[in-house]
């Protein structure tokens, strides 16, 4: 798996305590002013007076952090931050702003260096990717048109037919969303063809897609993939897993967001949830319990990613502020 591109570095703290997380807030400046809100991530080797100087970067162009997080981990001589901030766009123009950023970055040697400007930039655009399940990918289209996810939706694919009638394919009519229909087998994943219809997004969303993406198809891509799984597994495998769990009795259900790579299910968490059931239960509630969590953690998954929240940390972890 690519480990997220848009992802943020952060900054640096003299006279620490070790494997701390900080959570700094500042004074807001007034509202009634026209400034723009900025977020700024960092991740470098550690060093005396990163936080210094990112806060100077920022006040210096008569920016003002409004809260940072800083994330220093115990024995590893790395920095994590990520920085909220306001400033006004006529003094600090968007351009000078990402060479301020990029002199900070040569000056720590960071690994990572991230500056966003929601209200001037881009958004984020997705393509998803979806099956016959249709909870988490209605979910996202919902979310989309209120603006609970900062997105463009490019297109939906599936291996699944939607007839025209459909609630799926009506909605996507209305708003000009491409839907493509890649019938798949054992054979031919239709990963190609899947590849020039995502070559311009940003990243992917798998919406409850099962299919398994290949090691040749993510290197191609080269950007983040983002899936969703209940959180049965791994003991209740195959078909219908809620049912399964449902009948074992189990107590305690969950959905994990997480980043593809090449291993099943295996790639970086980003978000898990969970819920108690009980034996007030029946199918349908236990059901919809784990259709409701999986749908929360994907959508909370993307709007972390989309706000730079979201790091990578050694190999297989995240940091996410």
């Amino acid at each position: 798996m690519a480990m997220a591109r848009r992802v943020p570095q952060l900054v640096g703290l003299a006279n620490r305590n070790r494997n701390r997380n900080r959570n700094m807030s500042f004074k807001s400046l007034d509202p009634s002013s026209s400034l723009t809100h900025g977020i700024h991530v960092f991740y470098c080797p550690d060093a005396v007076g990163i936080v210094a100087k990112l806060s100077d970067c920022i006040a210096s162009r008569g920016g003002n952090i409004l809260a940072a997080d800083v994330f220093v981990p115990e024995n590893k001589q790395v920095f994590y931050s990520r920085s909220d901030f306001v400033f006004d766009p006529v003094k600090w123009p968007r351009v000078q702003m990402e060479e301020d950023f990029l002199k900070l970055s040569q000056t720590f040697n960071a690994v990572r260096s991230v500056v966003r400007v929601p209200a001037l930039d881009p958004k984020y655009k997705i393509a998803v990717l979806a099956s016959k399940q249709d909870h988490c990918l209605v979910d996202l289209l919902h979310g989309w048109q209120d603006g609970r996810l900062p997105v463009d939706i490019t297109c939906v694919i599936s291996n699944h037919h939607r007839g025209s009638n459909t609630h799926v394919i009506r909605f996507l009519e209305r708003h000009d969303i491409p839907y493509h229909y890649l019938c798949t087998t054992k054979e031919n994943k239709r990963e190609g063809e899947i590849l020039q219809l995502v070559q311009n997004t940003d990243f992917l969303v798998l919406a409850r897609y099962m299919q398994i993406l290949s090691g040749n198809f993510l290197r191609s891509y080269g950007n983040d993939v983002i899936n969703i799984h209940h959180g049965l597994l791994p003991s209740f495998k195959g078909g219908n897993p809620s049912k399964q769990a449902f009948e074992s009795g189990v107590k305690l259900i969950g959905a994990t967001s997480h980043f593809v790579t090449e291993e099943l299910d295996a790639g970086p968490i980003i978000e898990q949830m969970v819920e108690r059931v009980s034996h007030r239960d029946n199918l349908q509630s236990f059901v919809q319990k784990s259709e409701n969590l999986e749908k929360q953690c994907l959508s909370k998954a993307i709007r972390s990613y989309c706000e730079l929240r979201v790091l990578p940390y050694e190999e297989k972890k995240t940091v996410v502020f």
